[in-house]
Order: C-alpha cells, then structure tokens, then sequence
C-alpha cells in the first residue's frame, strides 16, 4: 500500500494563492481562486484552534451552494478532517441519523432566518450535545500550519438514498476523491476556461465532484445557485454565459417543457446557447431514448450520459471524442475496472447477456461507516458489487436497472423496467411514467406501469395494451396500469419505486 502525502494546501491545485481567476459567481459576487484560497485557510485554521490537525474529526454542514458551501468543504479537508455534507431537503429524523451515526463533533450551518429546519436542526444539535456554528464564527485572522495528509486518509462521508434500509454512509479517502476527479478532468476534457452552472444538491457525488470538485480542480468558473433556477440560468444559457452543463434528466425533461411555452426567438436563443457549449452531460438516473433524441433535436447536442453511484464516483461514460448511444452509459473510464458477474459469481465475456456490474479501482469507496458487515457483503474477490444490471451491446454497456427494483421477474424472464418506461415515454398522452414489478401468483411479478399523463388526456388500459402491443414483447406488455397526478422522487428527481410498491 502507497503512502503518499501532500500537503493539504495542495488537494486542489488550482485553488493556490497566485490564482487571480474567476473561481466562483453567486448572483453578481465573484470570487477569484487567491481570496477563495485565503479564506480557505482562515476557515481550517479557525476549525484547528490549537490543533495541529483534526485527524479525521467529522465535520457536518448543512447549506446549499454558495461560497460557505464551498469554504466548509475545501476547508475541513484542508484541516485534515472528515467533511459530512448534508441534505437541506431532508427530514429531522434523516438529519438525527445522519448526524449520530458518523458521530458528528461539530455542525456548520448557513444563517437563514427563513429556512423552517435551520430552528428543528439546532435544536436537534442541542439534544445532541453538537455545536452549530457559521464559517464566519471560524473564521480566523493568524493563519495555522496546515497538517500533511496521506492519500489513505478518510475524507468524506456521504449518505447512500436509504430507499430500502436506513441510509449508510459511504467513506471516501482523499485518494479516492483525487482518483474521481482526475478521471473525469481527462474524459470529458476539463479546461481552465470552462464555465459551468451548479444547481445540482450538494449531497450527492455528481454535483460535489463532478461539478465543483471537478471545477475547482481544473481552475474554470463555477456559478453557484442555492437551487435550480430556471430563468436565471437559462437567460445566462442564451447569452453563451456557458461552456458545460450538467443536469439530471428531469432537468432537461423540466427545460423542454419551459421551451415549449416560450416564443420562437427566445427558444431559438437558448437552444442556440446550450448548441454552443463543448459539452451537455446527463446522469444519476437513465435518461430515456426520447429525452436523447428531444435534446439532441432542439440544441444539437448530443448527451453525454455516463454511469456512477455513491460509492465509486463515476465508473462508465460515453466518450467525450467519439460515438456517444442512446440508451448507453458507455466504457469504463480510465483507471475502472468494470465487468458484468452471472449469479454465480463468473465474469461474463458474452455480449447481450445481463449480469451484475462489479467496479475495481483507485475511485471506489473505503468503506460503509461503522458497518463491517454491509462493507463485507459488498465486495467479492476485491470487486465492488453495485447491485446494477446490466448488458454489453457492441462494446458498450447498457444498464437494465437496479437488481432489487428495476430488474422484475415475470413469467420467467428478466424484465428491465428502464426499457419499458422508455417505451411508454414515446406515448403521446403520457408525460412521466416509472415502471415496477408487483407480487402476482401467475406471474410471480406483474409488470406494473405508473403514468402521469399530459394535461387534459386521459388513458384506459384497453387503449395501452392495444398501443403496446406493437411495440413489446407481450410478457413485457404493463398487466397494471395506475393513472397518477405526480411520482414520488428524491432530491436528485429519481423516481422512488419503494413508494410506489406501497401503493
């Protein structure tokens, strides 16, 4: 095993003290990469005191983009700490278990008089014997020696969606974070003069990492926004404000529908500014067939969507140079090692043969907090098991969907639920859809389709089954279908299929 070190200061390169650069926007402020640097430095020194460095204190904060986000985060790694980023959208009792499961020392939160949990989460704290502080409390004006950490060093602990057991969380060392970022900074060809939107939660691996990190690592301009702002970034989208935009696929199903109710100058201008930037990226969840092609044919942008979770980063992507499918997340990136596993535990070579995605690499995760157990049960022979399936189809992969949702079992075959939903998404009355397989005693399970239908339609089942019927396979035809006014989703957008298994 490595033990490389390197002094804290020199996790981001680009964030250094001669940097006169624009690094980060919020609404008309800017702050160069030298004053971002700076109070940096003031911020860890103040989280020190007389330390000499945390070794591996865990640091909570709870805000959302801004420039305290980003001095929170950059500042504990700085110091030597574990950084805890929390979710602003969550519940009291996802926050308590966050919090006493990683065994908080301190919480960092932005002051908001108007934000209704900020009183609920000091309270908590209380109770929880957890100081809540502003960074500007830390902020220190004698700047401390900074530690030097080695790249084993635990950095990170984020919270996995908890969709079927209480949320665990994942510990990412500084040399995984470092493997994440310099990764995507040659794949999809990171500049120094990229300007980028970050609207995305900053909880979660793509808008930590694959926005900011990535960002601040190759020293572009990030424009922070505390959520999506529709208006705003698209206005900044017509006047060629960016050069790389990175969204999930709500988000661009969200600002296709806003086009489509703009007149034609101002459509044309934004989809002009969105067909001048290098690069359109789409992930953390599948992003339909019809969504690719809609994109592709407003802006002339052909969607790079790639695949990653929590615990590995990003591991697969379609080429930045190159052919970029439909439907496909692509190659592993370089430095991933990525192989499909039958239920037995053998690789699969065959192409069109679903099997389990397994990750190995400097990007995958140490391990779950304080849970051997789940650690354990989640690798095999040194190979992360992700719980995705998917297929190779001429080199590249396609994910059918998550084994314990996505993947149902009918009739005897094995259904991906991602495929049908694209299938239903082609349907002119139907606006959302997600897909599940519900216990049936014929079936085993019933393919269950949940539709959200345009405004002002309506749909029986006579009519689906007859419009599926020359599209699918009859085992893959919906035996349900649930005519809903919205689908349950997390943050990030993604459908939660455990809710609907309650329905």
């Amino acid at each position: 095993m490595t033990t490389s070190t390197l002094p804290a200061t020199d996790l981001f390169p680009a964030v250094r003290a001669e940097n006169q650069h624009i690094a980060l926007q919020e609404g008309d402020t800017t702050w160069r990469y030298i004053s971002l640097h700076h109070r940096v430095d003031q911020f860890a020194s103040g989280l020190l005191g007389t330390k000499t460095d945390l070794k591996e204190e865990r640091i909570a904060f709870f805000m959302p983009a801004s420039l305290d986000y980003v001095t929170t985060l950059l500042g504990v790694w700085r110091a030597g700490g574990i950084a805890v980023p929390l979710n602003i959208a969550a519940a009291i009792p996802e926050l308590e278990h966050a919090i006493s499961s990683a065994g908080v020392t301190r919480m960092i939160v932005s002051v908001d008089p108007e934000d209704p949990t900020l009183a609920l989460l000091c309270t908590l704290c209380n109770s929880l014997n957890v100081p809540v502080l502003s960074v500007t409390d830390l902020l220190s004006l004698e700047i401390a020696a900074m530690p030097v950490l080695t790249l084993q060093r635990r950095a990170m602990i984020l919270f996995t969606s908890g969709t079927t057991n209480k949320p665990k969380g994942v510990v990412s060392t500084h040399k995984n974070i470092r493997a994440q970022i310099t990764t995507l900074l040659k794949a999809w060809a990171w500049q120094e003069d990229d300007f980028i939107p970050l609207f995305l939660p900053l909880h979660h691996i793509h808008g930590i990492i694959n926005v900011l990190c990535c960002g601040l690592w190759a020293g572009a301009h990030v424009t922070l926004f505390g959520k999506f702002d529709m208006e705003t970034i698209l206005e900044q989208v017509a006047d060629d404000k960016y050069t790389v935009f990175m969204a999930v696929p709500t988000i661009y199903v969200k600002i296709i529908q806003h086009l489509e109710t703009l007149d034609a100058a101002k459509r044309e201008a934004i989809c002009a500014g969105f067909r001048n930037m290098r690069l359109n990226i789409s992930g953390s969840a599948a992003c339909p067939v019809k969504l690719y092609q809609q994109w592709q044919e407003l802006t002339g942008q052909t969607l790079l969507e790639r695949y990653g979770m929590t615990e590995i980063g990003m591991g697969i992507s379609n080429p930045y140079d190159g052919e970029r499918r439909a439907g496909a997340v692509g190659i592993p990136l370089p430095g991933v090692d990525a192989a499909l596993f039958d239920d037995a535990g053998n690789i699969i070579n065959a192409e069109d043969t679903p099997g389990e995605i397994r990750i190995k690499g400097d990007n995958v995760f140490l391990e779950y907090w304080n849970n051997p157990k789940a650690t354990e049960e989640s690798f095999k022979d040194g190979w992360f098991c992700t719980g995705d399936v998917a297929v190779r189809e001429r080199g590249y992969f396609r994910i059918m969907g998550r084994s314990s949702v996505d993947i149902i079992k009918s009739g005897g075959y094995k259904l991906s639920a991602l495929e049908i939903e694209g299938t239903l998404l082609t349907h002119e009355k139907i606006a959302e859809c997600a897909v599940i397989g519900v216990e049936d005693d014929t079936w085993g399970e019933a393919v269950t389709a949940f539709v959200v239908l345009k405004p002002g339609q309506q749909l029986s089942y006579g009519e689906l089954k007859a419009w599926c019927e020359s599209r699918m396979s009859p085992y893959k035809i919906p035996k349900v279908l649930r005519v809903m006014e919205s689908l349950p989703r997390n943050a990030m957008g993604k459908v939660m299929k455990p809710e609907l298994k309650k329905l």
